[in-house]
């Protein structure tokens, strides 16, 4: 064998082999465009739909009738209740208030009882022997419960955002990443004490504090908040750069963020400002504040949502029908996404005294035109 030729062998075998693609890292994994589609259907379509469809065979309502839903909500309004969850829902200031005033507007909180087409009454709750009376379904029961199912939505934006950190989470429950699952604990810490609190007064809270006075009240104590902390925050004069890491969190922080978020129960308020400030509390930087804050309404919007959904989803649906409910959903998960895009940069360049003072500008209008 000449010399040629073995060198050509040579070269044959040393030639490397082809390396195998494993999807061992959050960025791989969050880079694959089929997954982020699959996240969006799931989040936006069939998510709600499996809910609501849970309460079906339960009787929550009688249906309205073949021909159309009991009441009309019109494209426009669907687009509109839809841009103003997913703008202020991860703004803080307040996405239940601002639906509160867009469902008054919109003229949506009647509280008369509602008819199908045969004239037979719609029920929000069927009378049992636990309550004879029941409670009729009225178009304001109908509408409040529509601004919490397009919270699916935000929940949406969220997954597409920050997919990466939940894949993160993943791989911490298979022992593969110890910051993911650290992080999953204290969102599971901070998430409990709203949601204890909110089964509890789920009942109080809808009927007493939807409206418009109880979000002007919240609106102008959110404010004086935001701003003290705000000048509290400023005044330690920390640097740049040195703020606890997401990762870091201790679990007694954790805590006080979520007994934070209890704030948040009273209408108006803003689960995003109350989680935001816990986060200046705990230690955190505006921008990993505000990521928390994403990743923790994450998990209370979808608790909400889905109790929302299983316990009076198709109540509303009988009102409004399920198209202009799917588009709710999907305006709002395009607006969320660039609300948070938005609030991510403004947080770390300005803080919050902005949406304080625009927080006193909602009180003042809506104290003008409701009120005097």
């Amino acid at each position: 064998m000449c010399a040629g030729e073995i060198k050509a062998m040579r070269r044959v075998l040393e030639k490397p082999k082809p390396q195998q693609h494993k999807l061992d890292s959050r960025v791989e994994f969050a880079s694959l465009p089929g997954m982020r589609r699959l996240v969006l259907i799931a989040a936006c379509v069939i998510l709600p739909l499996t809910v609501c469809a849970f309460r079906v065979p339960l009787g929550a309502v009688a249906p309205a009738g073949p021909e159309r839903p009991a009441a009309e909500l019109s494209v426009g309004d669907a687009v509109l209740l839809g841009l103003v969850e997913g703008i202020t829902e991860f703004l803080p200031i307040s996405s239940t208030g601002h639906l509160i005033i867009a469902n008054h507007a919109l003229h949506l909180d009647a509280t008369a009882p509602l008819h199908d087409a045969q004239g037979r009454p719609l029920w929000y709750t069927r009378p049992s022997a636990k309550r004879p009376e029941g409670e009729p379904l009225t178009l304001k029961l109908a509408a409040d419960t529509y601004s919490v199912i397009i919270q699916f939505g935000a929940i949406a934006a969220v997954l597409l955002l920050y997919w990466s950190r939940l894949v993160g989470i993943l791989r911490g429950l298979i022992g593969e990443d110890a910051a993911g699952l650290r992080l999953l604990g204290n969102l599971l810490i901070a998430f409990l004490p709203a949601a204890v609190l909110g089964l509890l007064l789920n009942r109080w809270i809808d009927g007493h504090l939807f409206s418009v006075l109880t979000v002007i009240i919240a609106q102008v104590a959110g404010a004086v908040l935001m701003l003290a902390v705000e000048r509290w925050r400023r005044n330690r004069a920390a640097p740049e750069g040195s703020g606890l890491p997401l990762e870091a969190l201790p679990a007694r922080r954790a805590l006080g963020i979520g007994l934070m978020q209890c704030l948040a129960l009273w209408p108006g308020t803003s689960r995003s400002m109350t989680t935001i400030v816990g986060g200046y509390f705990a230690g955190f930087e505006p921008r990993v504040a505000a990521e928390f804050s994403f990743l923790l309404g994450l998990v209370t919007l979808t608790a909400a949502t889905v109790y929302k959904g299983y316990s009076s989803g198709m109540a509303m649906i009988a009102v409004f029908g399920w198209p202009h409910v799917i588009l709710g959903i999907i305006v709002a998960t395009v607006s969320a996404a660039a609300a948070v895009k938005f609030l991510v940069g403004y947080l770390g360049r300005h803080g919050l005294a902005l949406f304080a003072w625009y927080r006193f500008a909602t009180a003042a209008a809506l104290a003008l035109f409701y009120l005097l």
